[in-house]
């Protein structure tokens, strides 16, 4: 009788939004002056819904430009940036009053926006306008416009700065910019429709995903040259970096599988099974683990990279994309694009007899209409509101 009692008050409170979980099993505090927010970019919406990560109830709905698409952390300072494709702009959002404070104009049809280590600068490739714009992020506006390849997907900007690299899907190429002079100081034929980048840690190597012709391309940084391009499984959309730098997973959408990339050799150690359309996927801090979201078949699968195999399969709302780890790690934020919500993955170790395993559902929240990119920021505010 006690098991299931437990059971229903179990389920009962993760169908209300997971508070009775919460009162069994608080969130970390950090104190009043702590924040953490996930912000998700609704496309359909033109909103940014802002999920408090120290309760997991929506904070607050901001109204940003037409289709939102790509968001990007500051570092260094307590703002977030929200790509409008359809309205050809960027939203800076002040996190700590959640507002939108500054629209900052770039070309046509931007989709993701990369953020310098030092805060100072931001670049947002342009599809439609086959340029790159250069934001100065201490004044908020724009400071040039880089001619690159045509149908650029992606600028990724390096660990020290020094180098975009720009992903042209539209000619197969890569151009990769030199930010001290803004200009393109190389570009290089790669592969069929380059798409996602990776730079190592070191600065010393980029692997871009070539969805068209099954392949990742490894591209010497040092010396502007192309190294290999490696065999992958069927349109890899998604390219995940350990943190360490020492592996690359790749999601190959139409091959429901993943591989995997040994960075400092350039070659496929193996591809493994993974789910039905993988999409999206991220390595925890400690590189032990990889979360992978199914797009096809509703889930997320969770790899452990040590031991090389699939440990669990988890279901999640209708077809889930974007991801995020929250700041302790025990927490997964799923982004489910048809059901409108993102489901809350919770890690932790079971200490009695009837709770469920290493992973569990903790809650679902509401979003807009389809969620496409989710970003965490955590920061202290100088004056705690209550």
């Amino acid at each position: 009788m006690k098991k299931i009692l437990f059971i229903f008050f179990l389920l009962l409170g993760t169908a209300a939004g997971g508070w009775w979980y919460f009162r069994e099993r608080s969130l970390t505090d950090y104190g009043p002056a702590y924040r953490e927010y996930a912000y998700v970019s609704n496309g359909k919406s033109n909103t940014v819904t802002v999920l408090d990560l120290r309760t997991y109830q929506v904070a607050k709905t901001i109204h940003v430009g037409n289709e939102p698409t790509g968001l990007a952390v500051n570092t260094q300072k307590n703002e977030v940036y929200v790509v409008n494709t359809a309205s050809n702009n960027i939203s800076v959002i002040d996190t700590e009053q959640n507002t939108v404070v500054a629209t900052i104009g770039v070309h046509g049809k931007p989709y993701f926006v990369d953020v310098s280590s030092d805060g100072k600068r931001a670049y947002v490739a342009n599809s439609a306008s086959n340029n790159v714009s250069v934001l100065d992020l201490e004044h908020r506006q724009l400071v040039g416009s880089i001619r690159v390849g045509e149908t650029p997907g992606l600028a990724r900007v390096s660990p020290d700065g020094k180098t975009v690299v720009v992903s042209n899907r539209g000619d197969g190429t890569i151009s990769l910019i030199d930010t001290a002079r803004l200009l393109v100081r190389t570009t290089l034929s790669l592969c069929q429709q380059p798409e996602d980048i990776a730079i190592l840690p070191d600065n010393s190597k980029a692997f871009v995903a070539c969805s068209g012709s099954a392949q990742v391309a490894s591209v010497d940084l040092k010396n502007d040259k192309l190294l290999a391009l490696l065999d992958v499984g069927k349109t890899p959309v998604d390219l995940a970096l350990k943190p360490d730098g020492g592996e690359l997973i790749v999601c190959n959408f139409d091959s429901d599988s993943i591989s995997i990339i040994e960075t400092t050799t350039n070659e496929v150690g193996g591809s493994y099974l993974i789910g039905t359309h993988p999409t999206r996927g991220i390595v925890s801090a400690d590189n032990a683990r990889l979360y992978v979201s199914n797009f096809g078949s509703n889930s997320v699968a969770v790899y452990d990279i040590e031991m090389g195999r699939l440990i669990a399969t988890l279901p999640v709302g209708s077809q889930p994309d974007g991801l995020a780890l929250s700041k302790s790690q025990n927490y997964l934020l799923v982004l489910n694009s048809q059901s409108g919500d993102v489901t809350v993955i919770q890690k932790r170790i079971p200490k009695k007899k009837f709770e469920p395993g290493e992973y569990s559902l903790l809650t679902m929240v509401p979003a807009g209409i389809q969620p496409n990119h989710v970003a965490v920021k955590s920061f202290l505010v100088q004056s705690p509101q209550k």
